[in-house]
């Protein structure tokens, strides 16, 4: 029989109260309190009902299960902070049909489950059994059931209050009880309390054994324990020590201390084992010693905090250098981003540029702006894939490669790490160390790095990592795929003064012992040093000349012979001797058959005459000048294009019947390569064969094809410069290297005036001149044919001086 009826509802969470069980509740949330409030108005009947899942603190309809238990207050205490305890008794099992309102409480209409009243048949009885039998052995093993509790359940006869009583004393889930709560038929319920409890002793069993195989292997390590202590007590009372065991126990203690990476520690451990098992004059024992020794040095876990105060790097950075303005912009980058995400992978940087620009120096500097430590490793001549990844420990003396090596030196995880003349590397039938390098510069992979030698994986994503080069030609595709590749080009004239004042100057007066006052030099006596004993892209050569010439004034200073005066540019020649270095300067009148082209060299950029003299023969092109084979190309290929254009220049077509062409670049001992001097090469072959002179203010540089076209060609700025210094007041570059004009110096800027140009007839149009205005520099002595002198078709073409030059792209 059952009936409806309007009760308070409070939702339990993580218990659940079955009929006929006593117990207390500590009532915490408002509206639960309300709900207690009110059945204690009403007749102290309220429904317990648990949520599905604990965790709610406000929950809803759906999260409460529809099927509770109707209790009775028996008592409410109200305790301090606001909270109650109540003790409540179950009376029957209750549905919820609807949810009336949840404001202020939970008020729901209940339907009341009436326990049947069955008569015990045989399935029943069996069932029953079973459930008593279950219990017992559920409370043997798991001896949280007191004895008392079991012979009250054994004595309760009515079945469905039997399962209710036994599902109480389990240590269920929730979702369990609440399967036991549901089932209203006496025989489902008994059928469900069977299957729990006996998964539950399956359970218990399963821990039983674990537990005995724990205590066993427990027991067998206390046996060993105390033999081993008993062994050190004999010995200790003959007088004897067992070193096997004594460094054993040494390595383990500070394995324990290391604070190794758990797969490092079992290896050590392991490592450790085979030691303590091996004889005191075994070779293998000091290999296993030294690997030990490596694996507890290493600074697995270590890291240096980085300082990322950006003005102080900042300071640091400019007091170490000056300019290089790109650098140091890319390092206040990477510590800004560090300060923001201090987890981010350290980038992998290449400084690219000729010798003594401040590469290397420029890293220390990056250590001392970032706090870390500095470890330089040179991979000059570097051929062997060991010296990065190290040896097996098979080999007789193996260690780890340089990398390990550098880390366990800076005795930080994070340090930075300088991997200098990376060019340089070769190969040969050792490996390829370029290709081993390329886990180590990846930073996708290089979180785990693994040496050889070590044969466990070492973490360097927070090492950073960088390169320095001269040049990228020889550096592999893969490995400069790797690299965030920052060019640092050679320095102006101005720059290398700036960089002797402020830096050179002190650092070698404090090395000679000199004051200044004795030696003061002025930037004009700076500059005539520069320019005239120096050539070179970086300042080593300049700190060079700056020293001889401290010593040279040190010498007469200590044998008073020294009058202290600023030097000047008489004293550069008394105390180095002559200028040794000369710059090739621009022609002084236009020349017929020589044009002025842009060279970049190693030491920076310098000017090139190219001449081309026209001699009878028969077609013929001699090359001389010790020219490589791009070069080569560049002139045959310059020569079609004259050929094929005759007519616009004023050159008869069967020119090449009778005339052989010369074309030689001074200096003839230094080699030479490059397809930047085409365009040079075509207009100093149109002027020779048109008898048209080419402007001796005017240089350029460019590839061309043969079609005419002009390409853009690299070291614009090192080029301009020499051109500058030459006193070049005009120069032609191709159009697409406008936007590399943004790295030369304003100052220089404005002393030239660029054209760039896109076709070969804008360069002859704008580089020789008219015939007419050419004849007085005709030389009597050539020996080229008469040619007809027509004058070449001007193409029209807008000079640039009449364009707004907009800021390069």
């Amino acid at each position: 029989m059952s009936k409806e009826r309007e009760l308070p509802l409070l939702p339990l969470r993580g218990i659940l109260v079955f009929p006929y069980m006593i117990t207390h509740l500590d009532v915490g949330r408002e509206r639960s309190m309300a709900a207690i409030e009110q059945a204690m108005l009403d007749d102290r009947m309220i429904l317990l009902s648990s949520q599905k899942e604990s965790e709610i603190d406000s929950p809803t309809e759906d999260d409460i299960y529809t099927v509770g238990t109707i209790v009775e207050i028996k008592q409410l205490l109200k305790l301090p902070g606001g909270t109650m305890r109540v003790l409540v008794e179950g009376i029957r099992r209750g549905r919820i049909v609807e949810f009336m309102s949840e404001e202020p409480y939970f008020k729901v209409r209940v339907e009341e489950v009436e326990e049947d009243i069955i008569s015990v048949n045989p399935d029943i009885e069996a069932l029953t059994r079973g459930v008593i039998h279950q219990f017992e052995e559920y409370a043997k093993l798991s001896k949280k059931v007191p004895q008392e509790t079991l012979g009250t359940v054994i004595g309760v006869e009515e079945p469905g209050r039997l399962a209710d009583i036994v599902a109480s004393h389990l240590s269920l889930k929730v979702q369990d009880k609440q399967a036991v709560i549901e089932a209203i038929g006496v025989a489902e319920r008994l059928e469900r309390l069977t299957e729990i409890i006996m998964r539950e002793i399956e359970i218990l069993e399963l821990e039983r054994r674990i537990g005995l195989r724990v205590r066993k292997q427990m027991e067998k390590a206390q046996k060993e324990y105390y033999l081993r202590e008993q062994m050190k007590a004999i010995q200790k009372e003959l007088g004897e020590k067992d070193e096997r065991q004594a460094e054993a126990d040494e390595y383990r203690e500070k394995i324990a201390q290391a604070n190794l990476p758990s797969a490092v520690e079992e290896k050590a451990q392991k490592e450790t084992d085979r030691l303590e098992k091996m004889g005191q004059t075994s070779a293998e024992g000091t290999v296993v010693r030294t690997y030990l020794d490596w694996i507890l040095a290493l600074p697995w876990s270590k890291t240096s905090r980085d300082k990322t105060d950006l003005k102080r790097a900042e300071k640091i950075l400019d007091e170490d250098h000056y300019g290089l303005e790109k650098i140091k912009e890319r390092i206040l980058e990477f510590l800004a981003i560090r300060k923001l995400t201090p987890k981010m992978k350290s980038p992998i940087l290449c400084f690219v540029g000729p010798p003594g620009v401040g590469k290397t120096s420029l890293a220390k500097s990056v250590a001392r702006a970032l706090d870390r430590k500095f470890i330089r490793m040179s991979l000059g001549g570097v051929r062997d894939e060991a010296e990065i990844r190290g040896h097996r420990r098979t080999y007789i003396g193996a260690l780890p490669g340089r990398i390990i090596q550098g880390i366990r030196t800076a005795g930080t995880r994070n340090p930075v790490f300088l991997l200098d003349e990376i060019d340089k590397m070769t190969s040969d039938f050792r490996g390829d160390p370029a290709a081993a390098l390329l886990e180590v510069l990846d930073p996708e992979q290089n979180h785990s790095f693994s040496d050889h030698y070590l044969e466990v994986p070492f973490d360097l994503s927070q090492t950073l990592f960088i390169m320095t080069a001269n040049t990228l030609h020889t550096v592999p595709r893969p490995l400069l795929d790797r690299m965030e590749v920052i060019s640092l080009s050679g320095y102006t004239e101005e720059e290398k003064v700036n960089i002797a004042r402020k830096y050179l100057v002190p650092k070698q007066l404090k090395a000679h012992g000199l004051k200044e006052k004795v030696f003061m030099l002025s930037d004009e006596t700076l500059l005539k040093l520069v320019q005239g004993y120096t050539r070179e892209s970086g300042v080593r050569n300049l700190e060079r000349q700056v020293a001889n010439l401290i010593r040279k004034v040190a010498t007469r200073w200590v044998k008073k012979e020294w009058e202290i005066h600023p030097l000047n540019e008489v004293d550069l020649e008394d105390l180095l001797g002559a200028p040794q270095v000369h710059f090739q300067m621009a022609a002084q009148e236009p020349e017929i058959g020589a044009a002025t082209g842009l060279a970049y060299t190693e030491v920076g950029g310098d000017i090139l005459t190219i001449e081309v003299t026209p001699v009878s023969g028969k077609g013929h092109l001699t090359l001389t000048g010790k020219l490589g084979d791009v070069m080569k190309e560049s002139a045959y290929a310059g020569l079609t294009f004259v050929r094929s254009h005759v007519k616009q220049l004023g050159i008869p077509e069967d020119f090449y019947e009778n005339v052989d062409l010369h074309i030689h670049v001074p200096e003839g001992a230094i080699p030479k390569d490059g397809p930047s001097a085409g365009i040079t090469m075509v207009t100093a072959m149109a002027s020779a064969l048109a008898k048209r002179a080419v402007r001796s203010d005017l240089a350029m540089t460019g590839e061309i094809t043969l079609r005419g076209n002009i390409l853009p060609i690299g070291g614009v700025k090192e080029k301009v410069l020499a051109a500058h210094r030459a006193g070049i007041k005009v120069i032609l570059l191709p159009k697409e290297n406008r936007k590399d004009l943004e790295e030369v110096p304003k100052t220089v800027q404005k002393d030239l005036k660029f054209h760039f140009v896109s076709r070969i007839e804008e360069v002859i149009s704008l580089a020789l001149l008219p015939v007419a205005e050419s004849k007085k520099y005709i030389e009597n002595t050539s020996l080229m044919p008469a040619f007809g002198q027509a004058e070449m078709p001007m193409p029209t073409v807008l000079p640039d001086e009449e364009r707004p030059i907009s800021k390069p792209y």
